[in-house]
């Protein structure tokens, strides 16, 4: 009876051994498996995949009633207040509410900050509308009568191209008119030769 357990028990610890072996190889298998998809994502980790991509910039041109006048380089982004941050702040003499602070600044732009007294007054109603002297309507400056004789631009199109003047500032481009509610390519291609900035 002892002989017969003896090769019964060797039988088990031999079918147990082979487990563990299994399992061990399992185990050694995995680990490998994932050594290898870690090291190989490295591999295939290029620099070019994850550039260092320069913040884009815009150049605006400030002047007028500010500390230190000249162009400055500006984050993509940046709004008249970073501009005029850039420039040294405000002179004392300078008239803050006549600059919209929140609006945007765009590349290429010239800045000027008024002096107090000495912001431009709105075009009387009826008057002639300020151009460049060859028929042109100036957007930055024209009123709702002037804008009103564009063809294709009626009272409420006129009045959008104001109410966006007053919330973004200057028109810095005629393409600017495509930011207008209403205004689209084939009205746009119909003002360019008829408007300015």
């Amino acid at each position: 009876m002892g002989a017969q357990a003896a090769p019964a028990t060797r039988r088990r610890l031999g079918m147990g051994a082979a487990v563990v072996l299994v399992i061990a190889a399992a185990v050694i298998t995995l680990a490998l498996g994932f050594v290898r998809t870690g090291s190989s994502t490295e591999v295939e980790t290029f620099p070019q995949a994850a550039p260092s991509i320069a913040p884009a910039t815009v150049y605006v041109h400030v002047s007028g009633e500010v500390q230190t006048p000249g162009l400055y380089r500006l984050s993509d982004g940046a709004r008249v207040v970073d501009a005029v941050a850039a420039a040294g702040g405000f002179t004392a003499d300078a008239a803050p509410g006549g600059v919209n602070l929140a609006r945007p600044v765009s590349d290429g732009e010239q800045l000027v900050v008024p002096a107090e007294g000495a912001e431009t007054p709105a075009p009387a109603e009826g008057a002639a509308p300020p151009g460049a002297g060859d028929g042109r309507i100036d957007l930055n400056t024209a009123d709702i009568a002037a804008l009103d004789t564009l063809p294709r631009v009626g009272p409420a199109i006129a009045q959008r191209i104001l109410d966006w003047r007053d919330e973004h500032g200057r028109f810095t481009s005629v393409d600017d008119l495509m930011a207008v509610p209403g205004i689209g390519e084939k009205m746009l291609a119909a003002l360019r030769d008829l408007v300015t900035v």
